[in-house]
């Protein structure tokens, strides 16, 4: 039985719409976390897997502008907001890890923290952003799909931490301090600003060690550890130089504000009242050694802990339990 033209006209007219059908069936099951945009930003699908991930059901953000608040405790946009606004090159500023996937089709592909406002938990997510053409190559929609990457995220700090930190006192370790006061010495200079590095070590650690142990010794250790970080600012880096040595890196500080950080370092550790050995009036003390250097583009990073270095054995040779300046900063 043949067709007639207009029942043939009715199943193409029908054919897409059952295809477009079948992909948002297609879409919704997907095990992936994904929402779609259309080409004002609203939301026109958000699947099954997004509302797990996100504690958000589908019923709130469809037909709306607000797929935002899902993932940030501020208005920012997603990466499909970034396809559909043409604002591609935001890409870098606003996520961790950011690269254009397939240039020729606009994807973006971005990975960054998310704060998740529902869930009541910071995840590190994965995205990709997708442009949808329609047959006459216009944009008709972006899907974004998500994958939760903070288990992974976290163990990759986790062992970060362990190529970065001392595994006794938490601090830094001398691997970190090498490579960050080569950054630092870079950024000073390149700036015209002080950099300021402090030696610090503790006096008689041997005797100490003899007298308590060395278990005595790992604690003692702790302790002042703990007692040199407490007088960082945020952007300072205090880290485990060697054995009973720590080294303190005050970037934009100058001499005598090092002299002041230094003297307060030293009176902290005087008054966590460590005993050292059986004189019941002596106390684990520190000596600390203090260098500047300032705009000293012809100069080295290893001549500014040298000069620190020789601050600290000054220190030592007049007595211990204080601190000592080099007679002039190093400067170009």
């Amino acid at each position: 039985m043949n067709s007639t033209p207009h029942a043939t006209r009715q199943r193409a007219e029908t054919a897409p719409d059952q295809e477009r059908a079948f992909a948002n069936k297609l879409l919704e099951m997907l095990a992936v976390p994904a929402f779609v945009l259309d080409t004002q930003c609203r939301v026109i699908i958000w699947n099954r897997a997004c509302e797990r991930l996100t504690g958000v059901p589908a019923a709130e953000m469809i037909g709306t502008q607000d797929h935002w608040r899902s993932f940030y405790d501020a208005r920012r946009p997603t990466l499909a907001d970034l396809v559909i606004q043409n604002r591609t090159d935001e890409i870098d500023r606003l996520y961790l890890r950011a690269t254009h996937g397939h240039e020729s089709v606009g994807q973006l592909c971005a990975e960054s923290w998310c704060d998740m406002p529902r869930c009541g938990r910071r995840r590190y997510l994965a995205a990709d952003a997708s442009p949808i053409f329609d047959d006459q190559g216009e944009l008709a929609a972006v899907v974004q799909t998500l994958r939760d990457m903070t288990e992974e995220k976290a163990a990759q700090i986790a062992l970060e931490q362990l190529a970065t930190r001392d595994g006794l006192t938490g601090l830094a370790n001398r691997r970190c301090f090498d490579d960050t006061l080569r950054a630092e010495w870079s950024r000073a200079m390149r700036q015209h600003q002080p950099l300021s590095l402090l030696m610090v070590d503790v006096d008689n650690f041997k005797a100490y060690n003899d007298a308590y142990g060395h278990l005595g010794g790992d604690d003692c250790l702790k302790r002042i550890a703990g007692a040199v970080a407490a007088e960082m600012r945020a952007n300072d880096l205090v880290a485990r130089y060697g054995g009973e040595e720590f080294a303190v890196i005050l970037p934009n500080q100058s001499l005598k504000g090092a002299a002041i950080v230094a003297e307060r370092i030293r009176c902290r550790v005087e008054q966590l009242g460590l005993p050292h050995g059986r004189d019941e009036g002596r106390h684990v003390t520190v000596s600390i050694g203090a260098a500047t250097a300032i705009a000293a583009t012809d100069a080295e990073p290893s001549q500014l802990v040298a000069i620190a270095d020789a601050a600290l054995y000054r220190a030592k040779h007049m007595g211990r339990n204080r601190i000592s300046l080099p007679l002039t900063e190093l400067v170009s």
